[in-house]
């Protein structure tokens, strides 16, 4: 019994030519990697078998459909965790490493609807866009305050805020008013941060 004939009936059932062409069966259509891609993303589950052994090359194939995602700039794996992912090729605990995955990224999109909701609810309708601009922000901070604390630039008048001629201010002052928006900057992020934890 070939591979192909044990594919689950729910399942469609792509062939892989040698010419490296993907016939969907169902639609008795070319499709190309991206047309998988979004009936992953749809949720659509589908085996593809070499058309001429008839193996199922399905692993194969969405690992090419992650590769040309990776190449697209849509870089979801962190280097740190590819890495870690080649030096267990091959170690004791590989046959441990797929099951594990699997249940983390379960679990991941199990908890996803409602992590949305919290971000949301914490960062606004682009919660994304809200941490990129609090990050911008904070190192616009910490910049100014790396300056009140650098002699050079102080001594040059360089400071942010710093009074200019005929302003007299001491520089204790303009610094504890840095240092101060900084502080209550940072508590401001710890709250969302423990709202966010205690959901």
């Amino acid at each position: 019994m070939s591979e192909e004939k044990a594919a689950p009936q729910s399942a469609v059932v792509i062939k892989k030519y040698a010419n490296r062409r993907l016939y969907n069966t169902s639609t008795s259509t070319y499709v190309t990697l991206d047309d998988l891609s979004v009936m992953v993303k749809a949720g659509t589950d589908f085996l593809v078998y070499d058309a001429k052994t008839g193996e199922d090359i399905t692993r194969s194939v969405l690992t090419q459909i992650i590769f040309e995602e990776e190449n697209k700039g849509t870089n979801l794996l962190p280097i740190n965790f590819l890495r870690q992912l080649i030096r267990f090729y091959g170690d004791s605990m590989q046959a441990f490493v797929p099951g594990f995955l699997e249940f983390s990224l379960q679990n991941l999109g199990k908890d996803q609807d409602k992590f949305r909701a919290q971000m949301m609810e914490a960062w606004g309708a682009d919660p994304f866009k809200a941490m990129q601009d609090q990050a911008q922000r904070n190192m616009a901070m910490f910049s100014d305050a790396m300056k009140v604390f650098n002699p050079f630039t102080a001594a040059m008048g360089a400071v942010p805020g710093a009074p200019g001629p005929g302003k007299p201010q001491s520089p204790e002052v303009s610094s504890k008013d840095d240092l101060q928006a900084l502080k209550e900057q940072l508590a401001q992020m710890q709250q969302k941060i423990d709202t966010l934890a205690s959901k």
